[in-house]
């Protein structure tokens, strides 16, 4: 007895079910993205055997159990490895040894470079069963072109009769072609043993495999005790600077309680914009803890960083900008100016994290005006210092003072006051400022570059400010692992009624992992402007330290 046809309803959803299966896993088995392990440029690839493995040519792989679901796992084709064993000599190993520094960023925010992987593997994977499903579409528009009506019936009624038989061979074929992407069977992964060296890490259970296995054993070993005497520094000094945070803000509550009890009618705290700056990371995601504690206790409006987040501008280090994005609170605005040691794709990996990145435009920020533009030299370690844009420094501050003049409605020192001009102006490089200090049109700046703190220093009629290195980047070094130098942050707050900066505040992390943060400060406050009334009490200058120059370092 013959079975009845399945309904033409059903064929088709089982057609188009079918088609979909097909389209997703074409889609999945085929999604690749080029982004990076550690200090290397990477290519990660979707495969079918329920393992991450990270191919690193004629060293070897590390192979370590895949979290994703079903049996899919990523081969990582790790690139700048010499290409054959005939390369591999003891200059090799060192170079290797020199990259220990960029594997410490992997290593230190494992969780923020998977969550990228993963997202760009997931867009890959959808454009991939998209671009199949266009071309199945086309396919079948095509053959009922052909065919035409009379072939299209007779087929029908031959199909029909066999549904069932032909979804469960589609479903076979799609099954088979998934897992031909494997790359190892369970016989193969399960003889390797796991490498005790990654033991207490986030590749803990990795095998390692490859001719060269015994080097690799042993280079791990080192990355794994530079990642744990980093992570014992950071825990230490993070513990340290929240007690040193809890403290300070005790004083300060205990201190405004005795002012409002000697007062009659105190009139009330008034209503501050809190800033929190940072500077010259240079790539030390060891800090993005203690900046995301910081930032958590303060509760800033607005946060600040005037550049150098990385140390190349390489899409390596695309991972330390996720790392140092991830330390801002929901909802805070995080305003950059990049530095020399930034570059195009820095910037676009901070217009990702939807960061408000300065391109010579004023922005108004939580009621603030901010000027500032990316740095117009570009450093890159072993190719020295360039001039990347169509203008030197000296131009670059001539067109931000111009910019900054015409927002204030007068290009001069006259005809407008403090409420008129742009509030602040964010720039790497402090010297690239001096134009527009001079010609009083910008009260106050914010500066990095040169990895030590300077100021606030009147220069001009305005004052400036120069934040060290909040990775502890000493100069012309960069600081990846415990710090070399004293990391600096610090707290600013704007008073909106007056248009001016009113106090600062230094958070300081030391190299031996002690913290210290400062008192409030009091801004000083430049001559005025021929029209502006002069405020009834400047504030005091402290001690300014070295004085920025316009030498195009390479820091």
């Amino acid at each position: 007895m013959s079975r009845p046809n399945p309904p033409r309803w059903l064929r088709w959803t089982l057609a188009g079910g079918a088609a979909a299966l097909f389209c997703l896993m074409f889609g999945i088995t085929t999604a690749r993205a080029d982004l990076s392990l550690g200090p290397h440029e990477a290519t990660y690839a979707v495969t079918a055997d329920d393992q991450i493995v990270a191919d690193l040519g004629p060293l070897g792989t590390v192979v370590t159990d895949s979290p994703l679901p079903l049996t899919l796992g990523v081969r990582i084709t790790v690139h700048e490895i010499p290409a054959d064993l005939s390369a591999v000599d003891a200059a090799s190993f060192d170079a290797l040894a020199g990259d220990l520094d960029g594997y410490l960023q992997f290593f230190d925010t494992p969780q923020r470079t998977a969550r990228t992987v993963a997202w760009a593997l997931v867009w890959d994977a959808l454009r991939g069963a998209a671009a199949a499903a266009v071309v199945l579409v086309g396919v079948a528009v095509g053959l009922r072109a052909l065919l035409g009506a009379s072939r299209r019936r007779e087929l029908a009624r031959t199909f029909a009769a066999r549904t069932w038989e032909i979804t469960a061979a589609g479903v076979v074929v799609v099954l088979v072609a998934a897992t031909a992407t494997a790359s190892a069977g369970p016989e193969e992964r399960a003889a390797l043993p796991a490498s005790p060296v990654f033991a207490g890490t986030a590749l803990e259970g990795a095998r390692i495999t490859g001719r060269l296995a015994g080097v690799i054993d042993t280079y791990s070993s080192q990355l794994v005790e530079t990642y744990q005497a980093n992570e014992v520094f950071y825990a230490g000094a993070r513990e340290k600077l929240m007690a040193a945070w809890d403290a300070r803000v005790a004083e300060q509550e205990a201190a405004e309680g005795e002012q409002d009890a000697t007062v009659s009618s105190s009139p009330g705290a008034p209503d501050y914009v809190t800033f929190l700056l940072v500077s010259d990371l240079h790539c030390n995601t060891g800090m993005t803890p203690l900046i995301r504690d910081l930032a958590d206790r303060l509760a800033p409006d607005v946060m600040l960083n005037s550049g150098d987040t990385t140390i190349n501008g390489t899409s390596v280090e695309s991972v330390c900008v996720d790392s140092f994005a991830s330390a801002v609170p929901d909802g805070v605005p995080f305003v950059v100016s990049d530095g020399n040691h930034d570059s195009r794709l820095t910037t676009a990996t901070e217009l990702a994290n939807r960061q408000v990145v300065l391109d010579g435009e004023v922005v108004e920020v939580e009621g603030v005006r901010i000027l500032g533009d990316r740095d117009p030299l570009e450093t890159r370690i072993g190719g020295g210092t360039v001039i990347a844009r169509e203008e030197t420094p000296e131009e670059a501050g001539e067109r931000l003072r111009d910019v900054a003049c015409e927002a204030a409605g007068e290009a001069g020192l006259g005809g407008f006051t403090a409420e008129d001009r742009v509030d602040l102006l964010l720039i790497h490089q402090p010297a690239v400022g001096d134009a527009a200090l001079e010609s009083g049109c910008v009260p106050f700046q914010i500066s990095g570059h040169m990895h030590t703190r300077i100021g606030p220093d009147v220069v001009g009629h305005g004052v400036r400010y120069v934040n060290a290195s909040t990775g502890g980047a000493t100069k012309g070094n960069a600081s990846v692992g415990p710090l070399r130098d004293t990391s600096q942050m610090t707290v600013l707050r704007f008073d909106p009624e007056r248009r001016q900066f009113v106090d600062w505040q230094l958070v300081e992390v030391t190299p031996e992992g002690e913290a210290a943060v400062s008192e409030r400060r009091p801004v000083p406050q430049p001559a005025p402007l021929p029209d502006e009334v002069p405020d009834d009490t400047p504030g005091d200058v402290p001690d300014a330290g070295p004085t920025p120059s316009s030498s195009a370092s390479g820091n």
